[in-house]
């Protein structure tokens, strides 16, 4: 009996391992502002990536205003998923996810354009719900979180995008023989209509005349995107435990990301400086500060913010600033991944499941 257990398994894990390392992935995230593509080979460590890709193409231009993609930021758009789609081939990718987010899911046009899409870039975009974009984010960003300690069993991981904002409220549970891990679970999660791009659009960038940060613009963004998480807050009593020092905090986005190189002083932006790094508040106070001091000319030449960027950190900063005022836990953890990881590891696991389900 034994033996034949032995043999069972040896197989299933066999099995598992040709599912997913017969395959080339990839996986691709268009936004509000981002379109984001990584191609990776499966590793012992869950995957290597090979390739990637990433442009501002600002596809929600505009999108607050008049409830339409626009043809230009669809152009723009279709330009960059042509990119996309011969990194695809030169690879020799067999397991393609692509998904669309808050832009799409916003826009009147949104169908029409994901046919445009399919037609011109021969690529079939995916439209997510808001919940399952928070799931796909925790996936990539989990490890990070560290096990939990007595009563600090609780989390916040927030994503500040270009069309909105989303939080995900988790508890923390213990690994079994894994004691430096957390398992996560999903409580709860929102999202906002505050992202960098729609809010830079509604509150002029948060900038005055000269291209520097309004005080006024800053406090305004601030409080709006307060009075959008307050009920969130009160359903879950999130302040009350962040007061008892109960919650841990991770941040994706490239607010957080660029406030982290900005803190570093990086001659230019370094994804393994940056990625996994805990910073407390303060640190990320003081190079908020030295980024609010600049004009838009002076945060267009800094290494790790660049043109395409400059009038979109103010409002990113804001909105960060809102999410920690909020809840002040005291320190997060900078993620540089997210959504794209857990598309690649969901398509992994998927290969694994028909190997294991073929060979039953």
């Amino acid at each position: 009996m034994a033996s034949r257990r032995s043999r069972h398994a040896q197989n299933e894990t066999r099995q598992r391992r040709d599912g997913r390392w017969q395959h080339v992935y990839a996986a691709l995230d268009l936004g509000t502002n981002n379109c984001r593509l990584l191609v990776a080979k499966p590793n012992d460590d869950g995957f290597r990536v090979v390739d990637a890709f990433s442009r501002i193409v600002r596809l929600g231009e505009g999108l607050g205003n008049s409830s339409i993609l626009s043809e230009h930021a669809m152009d723009r758009t279709i330009e960059a998923l042509h990119v996309c789609r011969s990194k695809v081939e030169r690879n020799g990718v067999t397991r393609l996810r692509a998904v669309a987010t808050e832009a799409c899911r916003r826009a009147d046009n949104g169908a029409a354009f994901i046919e445009r899409v399919r037609a011109e870039a021969n690529i079939d975009l995916e439209v997510i719900a808001a919940d399952e974009e928070a799931e796909l984010a925790l996936i990539g960003c989990s490890p990070l979180y560290d096990a939990p300690q007595g009563d600090k069993a609780y989390a916040l991981l927030f994503d500040i995008g270009g069309g909105s904002t989303q939080i995900t409220w988790l508890k923390l549970h213990h690994v079994a023989g894994a004691p430096d891990r957390a398992d996560t679970e999903i409580i709860d999660c929102i999202s906002v209509p505050c992202g960098v791009v729609t809010l830079s659009e509604r509150f002029g960038c948060g900038e005055d005349e000269e291209g520097r940060a309004s005080p006024e613009l800053y406090g305004q963004i601030c409080a709006h995107v307060r009075d959008l998480l307050a009920a969130f807050d009160a359903r879950h009593n999130i302040s009350r435990l962040v007061a008892e020092g109960a919650v841990q905090m991770v941040g994706t986005s490239g607010t957080v990301t660029t406030l982290t190189g900005v803190f570093l002083k990086l001659p230019r932006y370094n994804r393994d400086r940056v990625d996994g790094r805990q910073l407390k508040f303060t640190e990320l106070g003081s190079a908020r500060d030295h980024l609010l001091g600049l004009d838009r000319r002076d945060r267009a030449a800094h290494p790790c913010i660049g043109p395409e960027r400059a009038d979109l950190v103010v409002s990113g900063c804001a909105v960060l600033d809102a999410i920690c005022g909020l809840w002040p836990v005291g320190q997060l953890r900078v993620a540089d991944r997210g959504l794209r990881e857990g598309i690649l590891h969901g398509l992994m696991r998927s290969a694994d499941r028909e190997a294991i389900q073929a060979g039953a």
